[in-house]
């Protein structure tokens, strides 16, 4: 369908403009006056020119809508309605406050799409990279039970915790990082100008050298002459790689190697547990039914091997079997955390139990996280003397032999 530019004024005589996408022009002028807006203008266009007068340029260098901005949204929301501000006097408010302005587009779609009849949740479907498929099954549980401002307040506390989990992970692995980083930056640098500068003395001397300088010297040869195809083969590996995680398959493989990485491992598996557990809590107190509720928390697990082995819980419950026998069978639950839900299950309070599994698995992640640099440390020191001493053998063994073997002349 083409769009068309319109200008027009509102019930308060401010004039409007912007972009509608429309089968013909009085498609459009009706769109405007169910909006409560008088046309004055409308004109075909092209999309190179955005809703309010902006270059193709300002569009394509404008900040994309972040997590922190669903996040704020979320809060204001929840605040709004429990207010009894009207949803679109609200958005209307939040459209004209936002600081981002790429999310205040996002608003400005929805209080179209609800001037247009379609409810919130399939408002924000429109948006896929701004709302999370969890963001918006909650939403639409909100929207059946009528507790949609207790939801929004939910789903704050729930991109909050989600948020700071990552920034914690960032800021324990920065470290690292870097010395992993300068490690192989150091081995390009010895293996491309260093070793050759030595190899040039050690051929004057004509002397045998160590098999760890050979070594070294064939390595460094074979990085100075073939480091074009070495590079080409990089890249090539990592384009297979990131075509093979596309796949279903893939991703779940890997999703479950992740899982037996050492240190990051059990983090991962803690955290995204964690994440169920207060996604599963939060669907159930909205009063969403068990199998559809691990239907939605399926969707917050992102891990693929973790989301299957959800779903082989819904699949258990759906066929009649207990929360406790599939969480047992899942195969992803401490001892501990399989009695907690045996008891709630009893008690029928699953999801404060629920709860405090969450909570127990954000201690313990939180206590992985400190301890992080501290684990990750030896296993770094361990590999920076590996390569010292390869390189003081490769390079020094022989300078001291042939130091020697002067002395002796």
């Amino acid at each position: 369908m083409p769009f068309f530019a319109y200008k027009g004024r509102n019930a308060r005589g401010e004039l409007m403009q912007g972009l509608l996408e429309a089968a013909d022009s009085g498609a459009v002028a009706d769109q405007l006056f169910n909006t409560g807006v008088t046309p004055i203008e409308i004109a075909v266009t092209n999309k190179k020119v955005g809703a309010d007068g902006e270059s193709w340029w300002a569009r394509l260098t404008e900040r994309k809508p972040t997590s922190m901005d669903v996040q704020l949204f979320s809060r204001q929301m929840y605040t709004l309605l429990k207010s009894g501000v009207p949803i679109m006097r609200g958005l209307a408010g939040l459209q004209e406050s936002a600081v981002s302005k790429s999310f205040g587009k996002v608003i400005k779609d929805l209080r179209e799409s609800l001037d247009s009849g379609r409810e919130l949740s399939s408002a924000m479907r429109r948006h896929p990279d701004v709302f999370t498929p969890f963001y918006l099954s909650m939403v639409r549980v909100g929207e059946m039970t009528g507790r949609l401002e207790e939801v929004f307040m939910r789903l704050f506390d729930h991109l909050e915790f989600d948020r700071d989990m990552r920034e914690r992970v960032k800021s324990a692995t920065r470290y690292p990082s870097f010395v992993v980083f300068a490690m192989v930056a150091a081995m390009i640098v010895v293996n491309i100008f260093v070793i050759p500068a030595f190899v040039g003395v050690f051929a004057k001397f004509n002397a045998e050298l160590p098999l760890m300088t050979r070594v070294l010297i064939a390595t460094s040869n074979f990085t100075v002459r073939y480091w074009p195809v070495m590079a080409g083969g990089a890249a090539l590996a990592a384009w297979g790689f990131r075509a093979w995680v596309r796949t279903p398959q893939g991703l779940y493989q890997w999703d479950k190697f992740k899982l037996r990485v050492p240190v990051a491992g059990k983090i991962v598996l803690k955290a995204t547990m964690a994440r169920f557990a207060r996604s599963f809590a939060l669907s159930s107190r909205s009063g969403v039914p068990i199998v559809q509720a691990l239907s939605v928390v399926a969707q917050t697990v992102d891990n693929a091997y973790l989301t299957a082995r959800v779903e082989q819980m819904r699949d258990g419950v759906e066929r009649g079997e207990s929360i406790l026998r599939t969480a047992a069978a899942a195969n992803v639950f401490t001892p501990i955390v399989l009695q907690m839900i045996a008891v709630g299950e009893e008690s029928g309070s699953i999801d404060d139990l629920m709860d405090e599994i969450a909570q127990m698995y954000e201690r313990e992640v939180d206590y992985e996280l400190k301890t992080l640099s501290a684990q990750i440390e030896p296993i770094l020191i361990v590999f920076l003397g590996i390569m010292v001493l390869i390189l003081a053998l490769g390079i020094f063994l022989p300078i001291w032999d042939l130091g020697k073997a002067a002395l002796h002349h």
